[in-house]
């Protein structure tokens, strides 16, 4: 049965107008093919068709003018990444997405047919499983300084990409456990790690009189 492969990767990430992924539209799309010593970087800039909001140009650094003039459209872009994505689980690679939720989901609802249907794998939900007790934020930038990988810039798709791969390549070196994992066991023990932590997260929530009811319970992709 086939097993991850962190020489068999195709990295992943996505720029949006968003943080709420059943709102977001695709500002950048950004894959990285990675087989052996062979890296292929791919970025594709859109045009949302919708005005980018003051807070998400403040985190990639993209103007809705700037996309109106360089960005394909929309539905172009949003396409193509996913018949990169479809074609790469073809080809037997392992997709890394770091916080899947949030960018498989926007494909999701973006397109509807759009589902999983080839092994994820994701270094935010592996650091938390594999760590559970360690103290900090798990956001890629303090994951490339735990995991000591280069991040060559912030909230730029390609950067984000080669980082979270680099981290996925470091976290199978730390736990070699999961490089001998089925691709099937693999994403078992991601999504039902990531639902017993939200879980446990979402009654703590309710434990203090919180709101708990945006805690996302659900892995790859937000139900």
């Amino acid at each position: 049965m086939d097993t991850f492969s962190p020489q068999r990767m195709l990295s992943f990430d996505l720029e949006t107008t968003s943080a709420n992924p059943f709102e977001a539209r695709i500002v950048t799309s950004a894959l990285v093919r990675i087989q052996g010593r062979d890296v292929d970087a791919q970025e594709m800039l859109a045009d949302p068709g919708v005005e980018i909001p003051e807070g998400a140009q403040k985190v990639h650094g993209i103007t809705t003018e700037y996309a109106r003039e360089h960005g394909k459209p929309h539905d172009e872009v949003l396409d193509a990444t996913i018949a990169a994505i479809q074609q790469g689980w073809k080809d037997g690679l392992t997709l890394i997405v770091f916080n899947a939720s949030y960018d498989l989901t926007v494909l999701g609802q973006l397109r509807p047919g759009f589902v999983v249907t080839g092994p994820v794998f994701d270094p935010f939900v592996v650091d938390k499983l594999k760590d559970p007790y360690r103290k900090g934020k798990r956001t890629l930038t303090d994951l490339c300084a735990l995991y000591d990988v280069k991040l060559d810039t912030a909230h730029e798709a390609t950067s984000d990409a080669l980082a979270a791969a680099r981290i996925a390549w470091k976290q199978v070196r730390q736990w070699p456990e999961l490089e001998k994992m089925p691709v099937d066991e693999l994403m078992e023990f991601q999504a039902v790690g990531y639902y017993r932590a939200q879980e446990s997260f979402k009654r703590y929530l309710e434990g203090k009189g919180s709101d708990s009811s945006d805690v996302n319970l659900s892995w790859p992709m937000q139900s």
